[in-house]
């Protein structure tokens, strides 16, 4: 099909809720992407952060079709090995002692955000429910997620919305008083990406962590963009020296199928018994194979390497014409623009040959993080165009 016969059915049948570019993808090679016209791309988007070894990744693909050629779906009622090598793979690259799988961020986030109920429920008992959020933040498209969402742009429509959570600035003072005396728990994103690209200050991540700490309220990091090498680190809390009680992260986990994963640490870790909790495709054998190709694939060299392109793109970016600042951590960059719109810019870089993404009004850039420097350099030559 031709680009004009995609978009007349999704016109007609599909639900409007995506705000498309003129584009149609079909096919591609890790950085390099091809429309239905023929026309190549280089991608510094990477399906939102997704695709970490980007498009059509051999080793994944072959883990996926050896899956496949076993058994596609087996039910929670039963074991099954992908989901069982997966947990013990995850658990030790992240230090944790449990994880759940669900199928996105925001079910990560929403198991998550029970657990912490739960745990305080049975040490406290009822009452000690509320969960602090950041103004900014973004934790998905659930109620009690959208709830959480620190942006009032996504509270419009959908009230009335769950009770017991609240929103607090980006200090201590404002969580602490966000947080009162029936606290439960503290979710933040160290790179607030939906809403700009914008890092957390280290000393107001560290401050929180410890009053956190000594009252008991259960910290809850949300990597579902920023984990699995985005940043340079397997999660991005590893820059700031915390310690999170729980863990939530999608996005990158299995290479562009359906998969998220909560991560329980030593507070949380039996907090959940049979029953509580549960998903039908949580935890996919097939979704469980490609992750673990991917994450089997994170190393110390590896994140090193990523930590090496950003530093190179990062330099080259802050020379542009037309950028006034470059936020975010390693692989996650937000460009805050001088005098063009993102909108106006991510447009005229599609145009050219280049997907970029945008963060309300700054520019973002998540490559695959394999990219190549010739790959690199071929979209920051077009970026850098654009951008004069």
């Amino acid at each position: 099909m031709n680009y004009q016969q995609i978009k007349q059915l999704d016109d007609e049948y599909g639900a409007k809720t995506f705000a498309r570019y003129p584009v149609a993808i079909e096919r591609g090679q890790g950085a390099e992407l091809y429309d239905t016209e023929g026309k190549r791309y280089i991608d510094f988007g990477a399906g939102i952060a997704v695709n970490i070894f980007g498009a059509n990744d051999e080793e994944w693909k072959q883990a996926v079709i050896a899956q496949l050629n076993k058994i596609q779906h087996v039910s929670n009622l039963y074991y099954n090995e992908a989901q069982a090598k997966l947990s013990e793979l995850i658990c030790t690259k992240a230090g944790a002692r449990r994880v759940f799988f669900s199928n996105s961020g925001a079910e990560a986030n929403e198991c998550a955000f029970k657990a912490a109920r739960k745990y305080s429920y049975l040490k406290y008992g009822a009452g000690r429910n509320k969960i602090v959020a950041l103004k900014n933040s973004f934790h998905g498209r659930t109620l009690f997620t959208l709830t959480a969402t620190g942006q009032d742009a996504f509270h419009r429509y959908y009230d009335p919305f769950v009770g017991g959570v609240a929103i607090a600035g980006c200090d201590l003072e404002s969580v602490k008083k966000a947080a009162g005396r029936d606290c439960c728990a503290v979710v933040i994103e160290c790179v607030q990406g939906e809403s700009g690209v914008t890092e957390l200050p280290a000393a107001f991540v560290k401050a929180l962590s410890e009053f956190c700490r000594e009252n008991d309220i259960l910290l809850i990091v949300d990597e579902v963009q920023t984990g699995l090498g985005r940043t340079g680190k397997f999660f991005a809390y590893e820059h700031y020296g915390v310690a999170p009680d729980l863990v939530t992260t999608a996005k990158g986990i299995a290479g562009g199928l359906p998969l998220g994963a909560c991560l329980f640490y030593e507070k949380t870790q039996d907090v959940y018994a049979p029953g509580d909790h549960g998903s039908t495709f949580g935890g996919n054998p097939v979704a469980c194979a490609g992750s673990h190709s991917i994450l089997s694939r994170i190393t110390e060299e590896f994140l090193l390497e990523v930590q090496g392109k950003s530093a190179y793109m990062r330099a080259k970016l802050k020379g542009f014409d037309g950028v006034a600042g470059v936020t975010g951590l390693g692989l996650m960059i937000g460009l805050d623009l001088k005098e063009k719109t993102a909108k106006q810019v991510a447009q005229d870089c599609l145009q050219k040959g280049l997907l970029v993404l945008t963060a309300h009004e700054r520019l973002r850039i998540v490559p695959p993080l394999n990219l190549t420097k010739t790959q690199m350099d071929e979209g920051l030559s077009i970026l850098k165009e654009v951008l004069k």
